[in-house]
């Protein structure tokens, strides 16, 4: 029991953070190219009780990837309908890059204090820091990835749909409803996480956390090693 509200205080507040700031940076892009829906809504705010889809954030905190609740956007109100579909759908995994440097930048700071000695208030200071921030530079640099991936309902599908002409983007829109299935099957029924995706993010990772990287290899094992 004491081991899960470790975790559990490790990743709680990065995890919520990265599909807020996810959702709401949907919002945001919708709301500068026309559409206003998400303000209307109420979900251009940072209260992740807007925002949380109960069986995502559950994966998020088992799985180390989930989802919210997605930011409606009417399309009919854009001003270049496919151009800013594609910017509102880059804008999620854009905001979980940009969080990801921060929470890079986090770790160092926070690597500055856990030299202190072993007794010191700064010590007891910069260690949640820095697994929280180890945490949340894993998480968002998952969910940056993995929402790239070309598959409706994921942004880089909606990306792909945009790109593609009509007929083509007619076909790919058939494949949305079938589109968690297939990303399940894809992430647990093939190689292609361990295989490609698991040393992406790694690599994307250990680039961003520099000589920290050790903390986030860590933290990941502390948490999802069992």
């Amino acid at each position: 029991m004491h081991d899960f509200f470790l975790k559990l205080s490790i990743m709680l507040v990065p995890a919520l953070l990265a599909v807020t700031v996810h959702e709401v940076a949907h919002g945001y892009a919708a709301e500068r190219c026309g559409d206003p829906t998400a303000r209307l809504l109420g979900r251009l705010t940072l209260n992740p009780l807007r925002h949380l889809d109960p069986i995502g954030t559950l994966a998020l905190l088992l799985l180390g990837f989930g989802w919210a609740r997605a930011v409606p956007v009417n399309p009919g109100n854009l001003r270049r309908t496919r151009v800013d579909m594609i910017l509102v759908a880059l804008a999620g995994p854009g905001a979980n890059l940009a969080l990801a440097i921060f929470c890079a930048l986090c770790l160092r700071w926070g690597a500055a204090f856990t030299d202190a000695p072993a007794d010191s208030q700064a010590l007891a200071f910069g260690e949640p820091i820095s697994l929280m921030a180890a945490f949340g530079l894993y998480v968002n640099v998952i969910l940056a990835l993995f929402n790239l991936l070309p598959i409706p309902p994921l942004d880089g599908g909606r990306v792909l749909i945009n790109v593609l002409p009509e007929q083509l983007a007619a076909i790919l829109r058939r494949v949305e409803p079938f589109g968690l299935l297939l990303i399940v099957f894809l992430v647990f029924g093939t190689s292609i996480w361990s295989a490609f995706f698991a040393p992406l993010v790694f690599g994307i990772v250990a680039l961003l956390a520099g000589p920290e990287v050790d903390v986030v290899l860590r933290t990941v094992q502390l948490l999802f090693g069992g």
